[in-house]
């Protein structure tokens, strides 16, 4: 009797593994479009991958600065390297994309927080202005 009530919930379970494979397999294509073509805007569907229409800013190829742990080499650069690196590794700054005020909130938090020394008013400028420009999410 016990095996017979094994060999039943073996085969449900499988009957059950089968079904989610076809449902999941059968679902595929819808969920992860990969050899499907980007639909066109104007063909009334709206397709998140296909290419964005309408004025795009162009985007400006920025060297990256190999001393200064490559961080884009723009003003701002070395202020960056020196007062965020002494606590933390530069990927966390450059993996990133806070708004202009949560960069505002993040300094601020670890100067009054973490006690982080705080730069003078034009280092600190500087800092803000070169993380926004480079690692926000309104840009």
């Amino acid at each position: 009797m016990a095996q017979g009530r094994g060999l039943k919930h073996s085969l449900i379970g499988r009957s059950v593994s089968i079904a989610m494979a076809v449902i999941l397999g059968g679902l595929g294509p819808f969920v992860f479009p990969i050899s499907k073509p980007a639909v066109a805007q104007s063909a009334g569907r709206y397709d998140p991958m296909a290419p964005r229409r309408g004025r795009a800013e162009p985007k400006i190829e920025v060297p990256l600065n190999t001393e200064f742990g490559g961080l884009p080499d723009t003003p701002g650069v070395e202020d960056v390297y020196y007062t965020c690196s002494g606590c933390h590794s530069l990927a966390i700054v450059k993996q990133q994309r806070l708004t202009d005020a949560r960069w505002d909130y993040t300094l601020r938090w670890m100067i009054e927080v973490q006690k982080m020394p705080e730069p003078d008013g034009g280092t600190k400028q500087r800092i803000l202005d070169y993380l926004k420009r480079h690692f926000s999410s309104e840009r």
